[in-house]
């Protein structure tokens, strides 16, 4: 499939394929990984992980387990 380059402000925009995007459980909004592949001249998109999501609520919670105290001390 090919697609056009276009301008919208100061960006330049490819746009994805709603059949392209449905298998995936993407649309509107969803969330992205970009990279560059310069070796092979590749632009990769990729769905980003949620593990990133519960590697961020893990470390949140064991903030808030070591500095409960604390925390509990600077609410009052």
């Amino acid at each position: 499939m090919r697609q056009k380059i276009f301008k919208t402000g100061d960006n330049l925009v490819v746009s994805l394929p709603k059949e392209l995007l449905e298998p995936l459980g993407m649309d509107d909004g969803s969330i992205v990984s970009i990279e560059l592949d310069r070796k092979e001249r590749q632009i990769l998109i990729r769905a980003a992980a949620p593990e990133m999501d519960k590697k961020f609520a893990r470390l949140v919670d064991e903030f808030i387990q070591e500095y409960r105290s604390s925390l509990e001390a600077l609410a009052q």
